[in-house]
């Protein structure tokens, strides 16, 4: 096995480890902390010597005895010991055996999803722990994310694992009524795993393709367990119709390739058919929520067999009943290019203006490259250079600065090659 397949293996196994331990001590904190080791213990070994018999077996042993020797040589550990063994029945105050069916066989990363959004902490604080214990994302990737600081994203994240630790709530799987007020969080973190993992904010490849399934594969659970869920079903949908486009994303080098450019043959009809099906039934049912309204943007955009059938019209009303909604400035970017496809470029570099003065995406590259191509729409080729430039500074996605770099220069050198 390479150590990308071993990276995805250990990133799958992550949740269901730290789930294993906090259900078996109930100290989240201390847990997530040792199974961080292991991980590092396991990408460290296993290249070498191979997988163990029982991978998710191994991560729990050695988590469990990491969990052990911090308890033994800090006083704080010590504390907390006591305070699991005083809850713990004493045939679980032992480290399971890696051939344990209970350790082995049951999947908590569901329950640690719901963990991490939980009634303590804020909705930006639950969607942050989230992404970093089930999602598997760096603090900086989240940060990008959430447009803040590494430094406020480190702190945000353990300010949330400190609450969690002193709430006393037990882990498991929230009751109903509760669980429907964590939803909204759930939903969020899920989301934004899939966006990280369908464009990546920073590295060298434009697809970090294990975010995004994992992120696809937790939301079909959420929609087995909660199938009258309009936007889970939406979510779910927005997902298979975004994800469908990857194999055309991107030329034999990984250059990333827009939308209008794509060999449609290439996209995964399979994926399309699935999430057309479920974003139709699920406008039906009444209510309509913000991912069933990309859900169904985005099904615009897969049914168009060509670019120039694309209903833009459409998906610019569908912007605009999205903004209404939330105030959002990725959505108004959106709805600037969408204007601009109907009512020609002034209309989108006018709504550009607008989150210009906003300012919430002055420093993000998308905000430069969609003035740039609304830019060069309009003629305005000096004004469209200088914004790829400024959009290739601002990414730290590597295919993408490329892009952006190589799209400059070839405007400036060759303006009918662009």
């Amino acid at each position: 096995m390479d150590d990308r397949a071993i990276d995805d293996l250990l990133r799958e196994l992550a949740p269901q480890v730290v789930g294993v331990l906090t259900r078996r001590t109930g100290d989240f904190d201390t847990a997530e902390d040792a199974v961080q080791e292991a991980l590092l213990d396991a990408a460290a070994q296993w290249p070498k010597e191979g997988l163990p018999g029982n991978p998710r077996g191994w991560l729990i042993q050695v988590a469990f005895r990491r969990m052990t020797e911090q308890v033994r040589n800090e006083q704080a550990r010590r504390r907390r010991e006591e305070l699991v063994a005083a809850r713990t029945p004493p045939e679980l105050r032992s480290a399971p055996a890696a051939d344990d069916a209970y350790a082995s066989d049951q999947d908590d990363t569901l329950s640690m999803l719901f963990l991490c959004c939980h009634p303590a902490l804020t909705p930006a604080s639950a969607i942050a722990l989230t992404l970093r214990s089930v999602g598997g994302l760096t603090t900086a990737q989240i940060a990008k994310a959430f447009m803040v600081p590494e430094a406020t994203m480190a702190q945000r994240i353990s300010r949330a694992k400190q609450r969690i630790k002193t709430s006393g709530v037990p882990f498991g799987m929230p009751a109903p009524h509760e669980r429907a007020r964590r939803l909204s969080s759930v939903l969020h973190v899920l989301y934004l795993t899939f966006n990280e993992g369908y464009a990546s904010t920073t590295g060298p490849d434009l697809h970090r393709v294990e975010l995004a399934r994992e992120a696809i594969r937790l939301t079909r659970m959420i929609h087995a367990l909660l199938p009258d869920e309009c936007e889970i079903a939406g979510l779910l949908a927005l997902m298979l119709l975004t994800d469908a486009r990857r194999a055309a994303r991107t030329g034999p080098h990984g250059t990333p390739i827009p939308l209008t450019e794509q060999d449609r043959s290439k996209w995964d009809s399979d994926a399309i058919t699935e999430g057309v099906t479920l974003i139709t039934t699920t406008l039906a049912k009444g209510a309509v929520g913000p991912y069933q309204l990309q859900a169904a943007i985005a099904a615009l955009h897969d049914e168009a067999t060509t670019a120039d059938q694309t209903d833009w019209p459409q998906i610019m009303a569908l912007y605009g009943l999205l903004e209404r909604m939330s105030d959002n400035p990725m959505v108004t970017l959106n709805r600037a290019v969408a204007a601009a496809m109907v009512l020609g470029p002034s209309t989108g570099l006018d709504i550009l203006k607008t989150l210009d003065a906003d300012g919430r995406l002055a420093d993000h590259h998308r905000f430069h490259t969609a003035r740039a191509h609304l830019r060069e729409m309009a003629g305005d080729l000096p004004g469209a250079i200088e914004d790829y430039r400024t959009a290739a500074n601002h990414t730290t996605n590597i295919p993408e600065r490329d892009y952006l770099t190589a799209r400059a220069a070839r405007l400036a050198q060759d303006p009918s090659r662009c």
